[in-house]
């Protein structure tokens, strides 16, 4: 099977178009270190706003992706594209129907070799995502497992993404979906402020996905990337 374009990344910034950021914080997230740059929100996002984010960030060699949340946000030109899937909710039109929708308007235009499915699977239940969504965020473990495990054999998805949004999650947790992924790869955000709990999420999850703290205290960003990429576990 052909490696994922995403395949590498450890740590990832994601950005939000809906909120400004200052030439200078943009310059330093993108030299930081950081494998990329995820641009995407879950509300306020305008095919104007990304576009000028997108443009700002392409200045730089680092690998650039938008997460596709809105048709008005879905713009050409970055280097490799997510499409969500809400896995435990129960409104279909997260799941299936806003993305035929999507399909139906630009599915002649889609580089289907750099996009790419995740399965979100949203765990806390005061985050925007997850009002949005109606997300059934209070999973046990047994419950989490079962959605690891239909997105990653039955729906064979090549991203799960658990998503706290603003928390920092259950790390037992994260490291039982851990156990239970076998070939998709494992996506963690949520609530990453410091080097420390970049450095926790790192030891189960593939990828981590840094953002909140971004606009609250850039120097803790920044220090993320070290944190993951100087330790956590390797042997994925």
């Amino acid at each position: 099977m052909k490696e994922a374009w995403f395949s590498e990344w450890r740590h990832v910034f994601k950005l939000d178009p809906d909120k400004p950021i200052s030439d200078e914080a943009l310059d330093a997230l993108c030299m930081s270190g950081t494998d990329a740059i995820l641009i995407g929100g879950s509300s306020g996002v305008t095919f104007e706003n990304t576009v000028d984010l997108m443009s700002r960030v392409r200045r730089y060699e680092v690998d650039c992706a938008l997460e596709v949340s809105t048709l008005d946000g879905a713009v050409p030109g970055f280097d490799g594209y997510f499409v969500p899937l809400v896995l435990n909710t129960d409104r279909a039109e997260w799941i299936i129907g806003k993305q035929i929708e999507g399909l139906k308007e630009y599915g002649t235009f889609v580089p289907w070799e750099e996009t790419a499915a995740q399965g979100y699977i949203i765990l806390n239940e005061d985050a925007t995502a997850a009002q949005v969504t109606g997300a059934n965020a209070a999973l046990d473990e047994e419950g989490l497992i079962a959605y690891v495990r239909m997105a990653d054999r039955l729906m064979r998805l090549p991203v799960i993404y658990l998503e706290y949004s603003g928390r920092f999650g259950d790390m037992p947790l994260l490291a039982s979906a851990r156990r239970a992924v076998r070939n998709a790869r494992l996506f963690y955000g949520g609530g990453i402020d410091s080097a420390d709990k970049a450095r926790q999420a790192a030891e189960h999850a593939h990828t981590i996905v840094v953002g909140n703290v971004i606009y609250t205290d850039l120097a803790a960003a920044l220090s993320t990337v070290e944190a993951v990429r100087g330790g956590g576990r390797q042997e994925f």
